[in-house]
């Protein structure tokens, strides 16, 4: 049989799982780690009526958290919310074990805010999207 290349906007779930079941387990045969391992978190910042309002969302795996999703209402930035919300994130990386956590921002969002609570910057990727950069950054413990 000759394999034969298909390409979609929209492919069936079941297409995907095929490819991510058969990476984690090409993964957990790599570093002998499990491939159940990885959990996901949040840290929700909640209004008066339990509306979340704003938050960081990712997850552990392999001994790093890593945070996808970052993000306070204009109306609750620069009070220190963002450095909370980070630090309860770390507070829950190290519970779990972790060694460190890692995230990505661009030259739009909020790398000098990352840097001034401990992340170095260790990787760019110039002209994404056009015009900008994108940034991935690390904190050890």
């Amino acid at each position: 049989m000759t394999p034969r290349l298909h390409i979609t906007d929209q492919p069936a779930r079941e297409d995907v799982d095929i490819i991510l079941h058969g990476l984690v387990a090409f993964n957990a045969r790599a570093t002998g780690l499990p491939s159940g391992s990885k959990l996901d978190f949040a840290v929700l910042l909640r209004d008066e009526e339990r509306r979340t309002i704003g938050g960081a969302v990712g997850s552990s795996y392999y001994g790093w958290m890593v945070i996808d999703l970052l993000w306070l209402p204009d109306s609750l930035r620069k009070l220190g919310l963002g450095r909370t919300v980070m630090a309860a994130a770390e507070a829950e990386a190290r519970s779990r074990g972790c060694v460190g956590i890692r995230l990505d921002t661009y030259s739009f969002q909020a790398r000098g805010f990352y840097e001034r609570i401990g992340f170095s910057l260790f990787g760019t990727l110039p002209d994404h999207p056009p015009g900008h950069t994108r940034y991935w950054l690390s904190k050890r413990f």
